[in-house]
């Protein structure tokens, strides 16, 4: 017999995915519950206005993307500044240029025309006919100098695992260039909403019925009865009940300090590529901005961390181990439900990917 539902669409997850999801749905007219665990809308994505500077509780998210349609889609929602991401690169207390550029070029072997320095790294680089995992490919790129004052300790704190075993996927989308540009990212459009992503996210989702604090998994039975459809943005490890085994993740911790000083440091973001300095990176949240008028600053230490039940899960560890598990999982997925996002298709994504993604899918679920 038929059954009738209160929604059309149950929406577990208020992040980027989850929330591009409902706005689609509920401008082509259909009924949207949206659900979220945590105690705010928008996911990692979440700023907190913090005495007058916008704390991005979850890391740095700068909105970056080459595509007009997303750029348009993002700027319904909120006024972007044009902030263009910087960061440098401190190892052994020596502060260098990042991504590798000419500039770091020269930090590392003194000043010399662009022809010189570049014959010089490429003198340095490491032949090889195989560049699969991510050390061999940066070795092939940069050579050993480059390789161990940049990547090699920073790579193996933020994954806990030597760069030999990782995939070269996770650093091939990192740019190595041949001129002076430091930007971080080297989009066309790029900014961060002026009055933080917290408030760009509700107005993702005016209008539209929202419950925080609320686990989908306490109460499984009965949020999948109340909407025809069901958009899941979880884990899916989680959404299986690890029945096929878990898959790697790495999480992290957050440590923030305020300052009595109007800069902490010189850019948003320093990494720190020495093996035996805990910390990944120092995040200071007041270049984001428009240069806020307060008398302190706020800073964030990132400590990365094994991935344990009840911390977060930041990012998918995309080896062929992982991604064969994910594939069994993904056939498992029943035609009741939508998979999107980070989580649920265990693939690293850019905010501007997450979104396409969400569109993308909401226009095929649509029609």
């Amino acid at each position: 017999m038929d059954i009738t539902f209160k929604y059309d669409y149950l929406i577990v997850g208020c992040g980027l995915f989850g929330s591009t999801f409902a706005r689609q749905a509920t401008d082509a007219g259909k009924k949207c519950l949206v659900i979220d665990k945590r105690g705010h809308v928008g996911g990692n994505v979440f700023t907190e206005n913090k005495a007058g500077i916008h704390v991005h509780k979850y890391g740095p998210h700068i909105f970056h993307t080459n595509s007009q349609e997303i750029w348009n889609y993002v700027n319904q929602f909120a006024v972007f500044n044009d902030y263009k991401h910087t960061v440098k690169a401190s190892y052994n207390d020596q502060l260098y240029s990042f991504p590798i550029n000419l500039s770091t070029l020269e930090e590392l072997w003194g000043k010399h025309d662009k022809d010189t320095l570049l014959s010089i790294l490429d003198a340095k680089r490491v032949k090889t006919e195989r560049s699969n995992n991510l050390e061999d490919w940066i070795l092939s790129k940069v050579g050993e100098e480059i390789y161990q004052k940049f990547f090699y300790g920073y790579t193996k704190k933020q994954w806990s695992r030597e760069p030999r075993d990782l995939p070269a996927s996770i650093i091939r989308r990192l740019p190595i260039r041949d001129n002076y540009d430091n930007r971080y990212h080297e989009d066309h459009y790029s900014g961060i909403p002026t009055g933080g992503y917290a408030a760009m996210m509700e107005n993702i989702l005016d209008g539209i019925q929202v419950e925080l604090g609320q686990d989908y998994f306490y109460s499984r039975d009965y949020y999948d009865n109340l909407a025809k459809r069901v958009v899941y943005t979880g884990a899916i490890d989680d959404f299986f009940d690890h029945q096929l085994g878990s898959l790697d993740w790495r999480s992290l911790r957050f440590e923030e300090e305020v300052h009595s000083k109007e800069r902490y440091q010189c850019v948003a973001q320093i990494n720190y590529t020495d093996y035996n300095v805990g910390f990944t990176r120092i995040v200071e949240h007041k270049h984001f901005a428009d240069n806020p008028k307060t008398n302190h600053t706020i800073i964030t230490k990132e400590y990365p961390e094994d991935y344990k039940v009840g911390m977060e899960k930041y990012y998918p560890i995309n080896d062929e181990k992982n991604k064969n598990l994910y594939r069994q999982y993904k056939r498992m997925i029943p035609s009741k439900y939508v998979f999107g996002g980070r989580l649920a298709e265990y693939k690293y994504y850019d905010m501007d990917q997450v979104i396409g993604s969400s569109v993308h899918k909401a226009k095929k679920e649509l029609k």
